[in-house]
């Protein structure tokens, strides 16, 4: 069983800057693409941003493109969404999630067969 933990969310103001983590239990981390989802209230849970196992390869939705930027660190097992210039609209929660049997990103939600709990992210006007 594989158990995935988010932390580093939190309130800021538009134009701040936060970065969440997400660390994962398991030998095999780096076999795994990992992704990063959000779901606003009232909304369905959306891509933002995935990476492949090794770190190389990178993906992000349009929305979060050139202020978001995901990166890894297989030895902690652990990956990261460092999250800039944030703005209201990106108020949501944020799960982590590890892709299902390939080290290939996937921007679907289907693909992840193993999610964190989410950490609430709020950005003020």
């Amino acid at each position: 069983q594989v158990q995935l933990v988010e932390s580093g969310g939190g309130l800021v103001q538009a134009g701040g800057s936060l970065r969440l983590s997400c660390a994962a239990s398991g030998r095999t981390f780096s076999r795994y693409a990992m992704g990063w989802f959000r779901q606003a209230p009232g909304k369905e849970r959306e891509f933002v941003s995935a990476i492949g196992g090794t770190g190389t390869s990178t993906y992000y939705a349009d929305s979060v493109k050139g202020r978001f930027t995901i990166s890894r660190d297989n030895a902690k097992n652990t990956v990261y969404l460092q999250m800039n210039s944030l703005k209201p609209e990106d108020t949501a929660v944020y799960y982590c999630g590890r892709r299902a049997y390939s080290s290939g990103i996937s921007n679907r939600g289907v693909d992840y067969d193993y999610w964190g709990q989410g950490t609430q992210v709020t950005v003020s006007s």
